[in-house]
């Protein structure tokens, strides 16, 4: 005979409200609380910002000294360029207390006016370096959901929230 197989729900731990004036009164503590946290949370930020505000301006004038160094050792470096590089064979020359170091980046492609491009290219018959995209359109199955029923790998879901939202008031901006 085969073990049967139990499934156990836990027990719900929370205060359930047994009447609708119950319910309103733990909806106003939640708009209370809610309320609370965006004070802590607004307190928090005030308080990031005033020491980010002075963290910044102590460190402004040591980005200001450290840019000043970088753009002379730049300037050295470039008319020493061939003795530092033993003229183009390597890219990094080596300091007692540090490299410097010359790196390609990567080529990458511009495009200004995208619309005028794809059209330049059509003209000059460059379609080589056009991509065609197909995808699903999903709205128009949302919007015909019934023509699809028998596609395999289409399904079409929806949920459902349950929100608790208290009343609130905003204020009214400087009038």
């Amino acid at each position: 005979m085969a073990k049967k197989t139990r499934i156990k729900t836990p027990a719900v731990a929370v205060r359930v409200p047994q009447t609708r004036e119950a319910a309103a009164a733990d909806v106003a503590t939640i708009g209370r609380l809610s309320r609370d946290l965006s004070r802590l949370e607004a307190d928090m930020n005030d308080e990031l910002a005033a020491i980010k505000e002075r963290h910044e301006a102590l460190a402004e004038p040591l980005r200001a000294q450290r840019q000043a160094l970088t753009d002379g050792i730049a300037v050295w470096a470039e008319a020493n360029r061939d003795v530092l590089t033993q003229n183009g064979k390597v890219k990094t020359a080596a300091l007692t207390t540090g490299e410097l170091v010359w790196r390609l980046r990567p080529p990458s492609v511009r495009i200004t006016g995208p619309a005028a491009v794809l059209d330049a290219l059509r003209r000059m018959r460059l379609a080589r370096f056009i991509r065609v995209k197909d995808e699903v359109n999903k709205e128009a199955i949302l919007n015909e959901p019934e023509a699809v029923v028998n596609v395999p790998g289409i399904s079409i879901i929806q949920g459902e929230d349950f929100i608790v939202q208290p009343f609130e008031a905003e204020l009214a901006e400087g009038v």
